[in-house]
């Protein structure tokens, strides 16, 4: 397998961990096929100038997490700015005492591109578009090259610095952040970074009182519990507007929103959703593509979950005419469900290749030793009720480290004995498919 070094690495140590790898999801992307040619449709329309809400449901361990590794993935092959964050009882989309606008921080903090996948691109994006638009001057206006110390210059960048954000005083809050980033093109301008970590600290909502931001910035208003959502459509359109094709927030766990025990705290989250839900499809906002990741009960539960919202509810309820055969993805609720057989079959081969790739040997592992793995972990007791196939592949990556480090470890103990009979064999291999599928 020809794969980098560093998404080898990525892949292999991420799902050893547990967790969804940040580069190289390409490689190891089995049985998603018709989901990923519609995440594609949805960013097209998204770079066209519509917005999109999508909720991925399904049991745990079905590949919800892994979903939004793998829009990650395409959004910055699309030039997309990408944000994530998992709903905890700390973090809402409605609450007090700041459990909202941390939300929103988290969101901020987790800001990346394709050039800054970890996060923390704020004030990278803040400095290349300021570079652009340097740029862009120099070519229009002819100057030589970047002339801080001339006066004409400067003016010259800051009037199509306000010319850009100037697009945004229509929306609500669009008129202070247009304001603070003209303080960053000054802060950038005098090489004032006390005055830039200043801006970075407001536009990520960590300012508590607007006393202290008037103080510091001259700005009226803070980003707070009552007007994060706002600020996360400005920065939509700021993006678009600075040339990328448009913002992917990916909002998982909302399991938490479920677990809300308050019915009118719980209520306002779902009425945050339904207000989010509307300006999506009702075409108010523009160049956002916004997701949420969620099990069976958070939103099919009718004392609790998004359906015991009577709006939500109707506009959340699964086309009546698809089956598991025919699906119809363009509507807002995909459901998700675990690799089938044969899927975590094609996975585990991808894995050994990458292991075998990543460390450089040639592996031994036949198909036929993949098979009685899997066979066996799900002969394990209490297999078909709690075991999925994150377990599957860490185990899996466990057994291919101590082979490899230990050539005579006795094989037989990872994969079972050959001579499995055929009708154990055929009885677990199907009971498996069925219980995956």
């Amino acid at each position: 397998m020809k794969i980098k070094k560093r998404d080898s690495s990525a892949i292999l140590n991420s799902l050893a961990g547990g967790v969804v790898p940040n580069r190289g999801i390409q490689h190891i992307m089995v049985g998603r096929a018709d989901e990923a040619r519609q995440i594609m449709t949805d960013l097209d329309n998204v770079k066209k100038g519509s917005s999109v809400i999508k909720f991925f449901i399904g049991p745990f361990g079905s590949g919800k997490s892994f979903i939004h590794g793998f829009i990650k993935q395409l959004a910055f092959n699309e030039k997309f700015v990408v944000t994530s964050a998992d709903f905890t009882p700390e973090r809402r989309l409605y609450g007090t005492e700041g459990k909202a606008v941390a939300l929103y921080s988290e969101l901020m903090k987790n800001l990346s591109t394709s050039t800054q996948p970890e996060g923390n691109a704020l004030p990278s994006i803040l400095d290349k578009w300021i570079n652009d638009v340097q740029t862009k001057i120099m070519a229009d206006k002819e100057y030589g090259t970047v002339e801080f110390d001339n006066p004409d210059f400067v003016k010259d960048v800051e009037k199509e610095i306000t010319n850009v954000v100037s697009k945004m005083d229509d929306l609500t809050g669009g008129f202070d952040f247009a304001r603070i980033l003209i303080l960053y093109f000054k802060g950038f301008v005098q090489d004032n970074q006390d005055l830039q970590r200043r801006v970075l600290r407001w536009l990520r909502g960590e300012y508590g009182t607007r006393t202290e931001a008037k103080a510091d910035l001259g700005v009226r208003d803070i980003i707070d519990d009552n007007n994060w959502y706002n600020y996360i459509k400005i920065v939509s359109q700021f993006v678009k507007q600075i040339g990328y094709s448009g913002l992917v927030v990916n909002l998982d766990e909302a399991i938490n929103l479920y677990k809300i025990t308050h019915p009118q705290t719980r209520d306002k989250n779902y009425e945050t959703i339904l207000k989010i839900y509307n300006d999506t499809l009702q075409g108010n906002i523009e160049g956002l593509y916004i997701t949420f990741g969620g099990t069976v009960e958070f939103l099919e539960d009718e004392r609790r979950g998004l359906f015991s919202y009577g709006a939500l509810k109707r506009r959340l309820e699964t086309n009546r005419f698809e089956t598991n055969e025919f699906r119809d993805l363009s509507q807002p609720v995909i459901k998700l469900t675990p690799l089938k057989s044969d899927e975590t079959f094609l996975l585990l081969q991808k894995l050994r290749d990458i292991h075998a790739a990543h460390l450089d040997y040639q592996t031994t592992i036949t198909d036929d030793e993949i098979k009685r793995f899997i066979i066996k972990e799900y002969n394990r007791p209490g297999a078909s009720e709690h075991l999925t196939v994150g377990d599957i592949i860490r185990g899996f990556l466990g057994a291919l480290n101590i082979l490899h480090q230990n050539p005579n470890y006795n094989r037989e103990d990872v994969f079972g004995k050959e001579e499995i009979q055929e009708s154990q064999s055929s009885t677990t291999y199907s009971r498996f498919s069925r219980t995956e599928g």
